[in-house]
């Protein structure tokens, strides 16, 4: 007769995750806080993360500094609570390191508006450009990619290539056209999104401010072009938090995934924060559907059975490597 364990890593693929019953009254964060010991386990996490997991978690950034956390880490095993794509680039940065995830499904609608067979194909029409792509990526992006980036770093990056070297930027269409305005580069773009950084209403952004005309609106260069134009501030995620820290203003409205707001609470809970509203009145499209998919019960159950396990072939990684490590060098 088959074990529990034995039935859920048989449906691990299935369902992403494994479907393990926790025992009822336990305290997950005293559980979680013995296996990371006992593993020597370090627990990585999005700021997009629900709440009580970046409380648990031994660090807490954007994806930049996640990636500069994970490429210096002692731990034997890191847990990353976040994305595929993140727990994928810690994994190329580590590859003789156990990388779980809570959630394999947890996945990224930007990532996957860039396919690699199809940017492949993209990428032979313009031969003598180098290639910039987003650390939203797969690994197999990531290894057609000259210098990865991170909305933190981006603009660093772009001006760091020669001016009279062309660029492809991928795959965020909106990040690339503010970079455009930022850097001055006339650089060739994919097609490609976040479905929750689109989902913003510029008229219903614009009506809260008309309400609220002392707030600052700040915004992750990720949102529509239309919505950056009327920020007062646009950065990545950990710009974004550092602003509302040392801006003067008392409130905001901060458009982008509204997990942020979690840590921006605890930053400075002297000021007011408003989640900018979107298109849809039926959803919290504001809210990034796979970075919630991980749970504390996840959490528990990844550290103590060491499975879902991240894996990247040894030769995918190597290829995958150089970019990020030209980031990585670049970001110093």
């Amino acid at each position: 007769m088959k074990t529990t364990l034995e039935i859920a890593e048989k449906q691990l693929k299935k369902n992403g995750y494994l479907a393990i019953d926790v025992p009822e009254g336990i305290n997950l964060e005293h559980e979680i806080n013995t296996l990371r010991k006992e593993k020597n386990a370090i627990i990585l996490a999005h700021y997009y993360q629900e709440s009580a997991i970046q409380d648990i978690a031994d660090f807490v950034g954007d994806s930049l500094a996640l990636a500069q956390k994970a490429a210096k880490t002692n731990a034997d095993i890191i847990v990353f609570a976040g994305v595929h794509f993140m727990a994928e680039t810690a994994k190329i940065l580590n590859p003789t390191k156990k990388v779980l995830l809570p959630d394999l499904h947890a996945g990224c609608s930007l990532a996957d508006s860039c396919p690699p067979a199809e940017f492949a194909n993209f990428k032979k029409k313009y031969p003598n450009h180098i290639v910039v792509s987003y650390v939203n990526t797969s690994a197999e992006i990531k290894a057609l990619t000259d210098i990865v980036c991170t909305s933190s770093n981006a603009e660093k990056i772009i001006n760091s290539i020669p001016k009279e070297q062309p660029i492809i930027f991928a795959p965020d269409k909106n990040l690339g056209n503010w970079l455009i305005k930022k850097t001055g580069r006339n650089m060739v773009l994919w097609d490609g999104a976040c479905m929750v950084h689109e989902a913003f209403s510029i008229d219903k952004i614009l009506k809260l401010y008309a309400e609220n005309p002392d707030a600052e609106i700040i915004a992750h260069p990720e949102s529509q072009s239309h919505l950056l134009k009327v920020a007062k501030y646009v950065g990545s995620t950990a710009g974004l938090l550092n602003y509302a820290k040392t801006s003067k203003a008392q409130k905001f409205i901060v458009a982008t995934e509204v997990g942020i707001l979690h840590k921006m609470k605890q930053e400075v809970p002297h000021k007011t924060l408003i989640p900018a509203p979107v298109e849809d009145d039926s959803c919290n499209c504001s809210e990034c559907f796979y970075m919630k998919m991980n749970t504390m019960q996840k959490l528990y159950n990844c550290l103590k059975y060491e499975l879902p396990e991240v894996q990247v072939a040894a030769d995918l990684s190597e290829k995958a490597l150089v970019s990020i490590e030209k980031m990585l060098e670049l970001s110093k």
